[in-house]
Parts: structure tokens; sequence; C-alpha cells
């Protein structure tokens, strides 16, 4: 019979059909040529009825009683090895694990009691017991996680630095700022070779001044010095050299008075405090109203930097937080400061808050209305336990991160987090110190587990 000669060019092959046997090759088969493959119509073989790489040239029973199932010569069967995901496994105590159903190779939402095969040929993928668990957790072939590149890390205590950065600008110190002024009528005589942008030091003439108020307290408190000599009240004349002070009469001036014993006719102005010139109205010869601003100097040997941090960056902001700014006409060069104040206050339009950092400015080349680049570390220290940021899939109203629970299965977990940073975030809760959580791939083991839920309900949905 056509079939017996079929059989023996298999034998001829040095292939023998026993049960646990291996699939012969197909050009094995192949030999019998095509005219003799149609008219075959009886089995050539026996396989399995889970499709397991089990046959048999005989009928055979499996363990539980069913019947191999008989494959034709003219069958559409394929003599490759199924891929791990079909092949049957084993328990712990090596029993034969029940297969619950197959799935469509392909994804589709499709399941089937039975083997089969799809459209293209490919054969459907055993669903066992025990791998669709109710924990959500997900379970794949080691060839499968090599393929998609799945890599785990585990949980550990890390110091996290949160680096917050912000725009700004310079600011002079306000509390470095002085102004000369007159305070009665006065005259300029001279003004000192001294311009807007120069820099002066403290006790360095800026002008000379002739106040009508000031020769006539002077003379008056040179007489009152004059008499005290012979009068035994130790208080008298106080009050004449305390209206000099009130005419803002420099100390080394009314020295001069009481040693000299005569009356300046004028008088001359000194810098209060080193620092550059920002405004200069004295003019020679010019009559100043009392209130007139001559000088304004500032001493920028220290600065202010203005940081507009983002309204949601204020929770981690605090005063005394260390900040380096980085000027943006120096690259390369840092300054670093601390936070002094926080104002009280928002910006509508940018919705920034401002920010106040002191700054030692030593050699001077920080400058007024300067803009600047700050970085504001908001770690306190401390290590907290952490992930690295790409395990955590983040669907705005819930952050879940896959824990690998060793052999191919994945459990989905939720989290909450705490402050980011250097590529890692804080775990308040979900993970326990040592757990390994998915820092790759995590997506793909999303869409599986997604899959697997969804043909689960598919096939419970099947069922009557």
């Amino acid at each position: 019979m056509i079939a017996s000669a079929a059989a023996a060019l298999i034998a001829a092959a040095g292939i023998g059909f026993v049960a646990g046997a291996r699939r012969p090759p197909a050009s094995v088969i192949a030999m019998a040529g095509p005219a003799a493959a149609e008219e075959i119509r009886a089995p050539i073989y026996f396989q399995d009825p889970d499709g397991a790489p089990l046959y048999s040239l005989t009928p055979r029973k499996t363990p539980d009683g069913r019947d191999y199932r008989a494959v034709p010569a003219s069958a559409d069967v394929s003599f490759d090895e199924q891929a791990p995901e079909t092949m049957p496994t084993t328990s712990a105590g090596g029993a034969e694990r029940k297969i619950k159903y197959y799935r469509n190779p392909m994804g589709l939402p499709d399941t089937s009691p039975t083997p089969k095969k799809d459209s293209m040929g490919m054969d459907y993928i055993a669903v066992y017991e025990g791998d669709d668990t109710d924990d959500g957790s997900v379970k794949l072939s080691p060839g499968k996680i090599q393929r998609t590149g799945a890599k785990s890390e585990p949980a550990a205590k890390r110091v996290i630095r949160t680096i917050i950065r912000a725009p700004g600008t310079i600011a002079l110190d306000e509390r470095r700022i002085s102004v000369i002024s007159m305070r009665s009528e006065s005259f300029v005589l001279k003004v000192a070779d001294v311009t807007t942008g120069a820099h002066v030091v403290k006790g360095q003439l800026l002008m000379e001044v002739y106040i009508p108020a000031v020769s006539s307290a002077a003379a008056e408190y040179l007489a009152t010095i004059t008499s005290k000599a012979i009068s035994a009240d130790t208080s008298y004349g106080r009050g004449s050299r305390q209206r000099l002070m009130n005419l803002d009469v420099p100390e080394a001036a009314i020295a001069a008075i009481e040693k000299n014993r005569n009356v300046l006719t004028s008088i001359e102005w000194t810098a209060p405090r080193d620092g550059v010139v920002l405004e200069r109205n004295a003019i020679e010869g010019m009559r100043v109203q009392p209130g007139g601003v001559m000088f304004r100097i500032a001493d920028h040997s220290a600065v202010w930097a203005l940081i507009d941090v983002a309204e949601r960056d204020l929770g981690a902001i605090a005063i005394g937080q260390t900040a380096t700014v980085k000027a943006r006409s120096f690259p390369g060069r840092e300054f670093s400061g601390k936070i002094e104040a926080i104002y009280p206050e928002i910006n509508k339009e940018t919705r920034t808050a401002r920010v106040r950092v002191d700054l030692p400015n030593p050699d001077l080349v920080l400058l007024h209305d300067m803009y600047v680049d700050a970085e504001i570390d908001t770690g306190n220290g401390d290590p907290v336990l952490s992930i690295p940021q790409s395990a955590v899939m983040d669907s705005g109203s819930r952050q879940a991160v896959f824990v690998d629970k060793g052999q191919g299965r994945f459990e989905p977990r939720d989290v909450k987090l705490g402050q980011r940073g250097d590529g890692y975030v804080e775990v308040r809760k979900g993970v326990a110190e040592g757990e390994p959580v998915v820092v790759s791939a995590n997506f793909l083991i999303d869409a599986e587990s997604n899959l697997k839920a969804a043909l689960k309900g598919f096939s419970e949905g099947a069922q009557p």
C-alpha cells in the first residue's frame, strides 16, 4: 500500500516513530511524490491530542485516556519544533499541567478549547492552569524576555539630589546703598573728580559745600565750648553740638571746629562707604534745597540674585538652602550662596515667585541687572528608598511598577512616589527594599499583561 511505502521510506531514513519521538523531517515525506500524497487517506502516524511533540505509528491513548490524533499524509502539518510556550510543562511533583485553552498567536482576542491554527497556519498557543493568576501578574518565556530586553534593578536606599533650575537677575543689596543729601539749604563750592560708575573708598573726598545753617550752628557751638572752660556745668554746650550733628555735619568737621576754634566757611563731604557711584547730581556753584540728593553710592562686594522659581516648585524651596548661580557673561564660572528670603507674592503673568539669594562678589564681576541661571539643591542628604525613574509607568492618576518575581513572572504594583532627582525617584509605598523592579521594556510587559487580562475575560465570557 502507498501508506506502507511512505512508512518504509521513513524507516529507511533511520527515524522510528515511537512514543515521545521527534517528528520526521518533511523532506522524507516528500519522497513519496505529489501524486502518491493525494491518494493517501489512511493515517500515517498518530500525534498527542494536545499538540505536544509525542507521536506513535499505531493508535495510542494519553495517560488520562484520550486517543492520539490521527494524522493523514495529506494533512497540513509542520514538523518544526513548537515554541516553548506551547510545550507541556510539569509541576514540582512531576505531573503534567492541564491546558485551560489556546490563545491566538498574533494576540487577537480569540481563544479555543482545542488545538487549532490561525488563517496563516500558525499554531494557537497553549495557556496552562496557573499561568493566569488572579494577582494580575504576567509570565513570559525566557526567549520573549530576551527579545524584549526586559531588565530589572532592585530598590535600594540612595541620596536623591533634586535640583531646581530657574532664571534670575542680579540686584544690589539694599542694605549697602548710601545716599548723600543736604538737610538744609546749601551751595556747592567744588566737586571732586568723581563721576557716575567710579569706584570710591570710605573717606574719599566728594565735594566741598557751604551751608549757612551749619556756619551759624558752628559759631554757636564755638561760643559754648569757649565758655565751658569757665563754667562748672559739664552739660554746657551739648545742645549746640547736637545741632551740628542733626545737620549731618561730618564728625571730622566737628572735630576740626573743636581743635582749631574756628568757624568753617566750607565743609568737605566724604564717601560714607566703599562702593560705586550710581548717581552724581553735584555741580559746582549749584544751590541745593533741603533733601536734594548729591550722590548715591552702592557697595557691591556682595549682591543679591533674584531668582524666579516656578509656582509648582515652591514646596521644595526653603530658607537656608544652597544655590549655585551661573552668569551668562562668564561661562563655566559658578557663584555659591544661600537663600535668604522668599518673597510672599506670585507673579500672576508668569506664575513664579521671587527667591532672594545672597552672593559674595569679591572681584566685582557681578553687575546690577545681569542675567543669571540658578540651580537650587533641595535635597536633605538623607538616603531614601528609590528606584530608577524608567521603572515607573505614570498614567497621571496612577503610578505603577512591575516587580520581577522570578521565573519569568512579573507582578504589577501600585506605588506612592516622593522626590525625584539624578534619574531616580523616591518610593514611599508599594515596593520593599531589595525587590527587583523592571527598568526597561516595562511598557511591553504592560501590553502583555493587558492582553492577558483581555483574553482571560474573553475566555470566561465564552464559557457556558
